[in-house]
């Protein structure tokens, strides 16, 4: 399991590796995904662009969801101090009551 420490990262440096980041103290949640391609004949044929570090290209947010929230979900999981996996803390109704219920005794054999 990776320590806090090797999950830090500086603006500059997530820019440059793939992932998932959050930042906690403004609550947001980057993507980053080098798989895309723009062509960049756009971006030389516009003034306005030249030279420009950052363009949006859209207000949509293309990030599945439930993809998102299993990331930060794990993550949570992992970076807990004793943390026990979820799975290990789901148990079903059978199973506590077979664990409430004291043991039958065994029949007296002078009764029979």
């Amino acid at each position: 399991m990776a320590g806090p420490e090797e999950n830090i990262y500086e603006v500059e440096e997530m820019l440059n590796q793939p992932g998932t980041y959050f930042n906690p103290q403004t609550e947001v949640v980057v993507v980053v995904d080098d798989s895309a391609s723009v062509d960049q004949e756009v971006f030389n044929n516009l003034e306005g662009y030249e030279g420009a570090e950052w363009v949006r290209v859209s207000d949509e947010v293309p990030v599945d969801e439930e993809g998102r929230d299993r990331a930060l979900e794990g993550f949570e999981t992992r970076n807990q101090p004793g943390a026990i996996a979820a799975d290990a803390l789901e148990a079903s109704d059978d199973d506590l009551e077979e664990e409430d219920e004291p043991p039958e005794p065994d029949p007296d054999p002078e009764e029979e």
